[in-house]
């Protein structure tokens, strides 16, 4: 028998790019280095592009690196965290990327470029500390890119529907998805709709 949990607020979003998406998905350990083809999400089993629904959780909680609960949420952003970890959830698991509706699949780098599903490899210098460089090679999905997912909001006393409207709607300009976010991964909510 299933449990029914009342006062629940489900929510269709869907997002649009202003900027590319920047993907370095993480090996398991710092040692190993993935292929530039490895550092991009896929649907199981197909070469269709997709973003992982707790890289959205990390954009609105994460502790250790920038999130909308610590943008907005001032010196009791710990607990902001956890309230977004315990009230909202994202499905699906992995959401798939689309570009004028259809879906972006990866097809191959040929000198560094995917020029169907419009993917490059960028490259970088960053500086680590005391001076060391850190050369990276990461791909970047160009535009436009969207993404259409449900959130799903149980009611509690720390966050509500329009904190999370808010958090989305700033964040998508001041923090971004994906890796380097910020710089890449901007977007702005092209839809916000409830599901009855």
């Amino acid at each position: 028998m299933q449990t029914q949990v009342r006062d629940v607020t489900k929510i269709t979003i869907t997002l649009d790019g202003l900027t590319g998406l920047m993907f370095d998905r993480y090996a398991g350990d710092n040692k190993t280095q993935l292929p530039n083809e490895a550092k991009m999400y896929f649907l199981p089993k197909t070469q269709q592009l997709c973003l992982p629904a707790l890289n959205l959780m990390s954009f609105l909680s994460a502790r250790n690196t920038t999130s909308i609960a610590k943008a907005l949420g001032g010196k009791q952003y710990s607990g902001l965290c956890d309230a977004m970890l315990s009230y909202v959830s994202i499905t699906p698991d992995y959401i798939p990327i689309m570009r004028d509706g259809k879906p972006i699949v990866f097809n191959g780098f040929i000198d560094g470029r995917d020029e169907l599903a419009g993917i490059y490899i960028h490259k970088a210098v960053a500086r680590l500390p005391k001076g060391i460089p850190n050369p990276k090679e990461r791909p970047v999905l160009e535009l436009p890119w969207s993404i259409t997912f449900t959130l799903t909001l149980f009611k509690n006393s720390v966050v509500d529907e329009t904190f999370l409207k808010t958090a989305f709607l700033q964040g998508g300009l001041s923090i971004g998805l994906g890796t380097f976010r910020g710089v890449f991964g901007k977007f702005v909510v092209a839809q916000w709709e409830h599901v009855k």
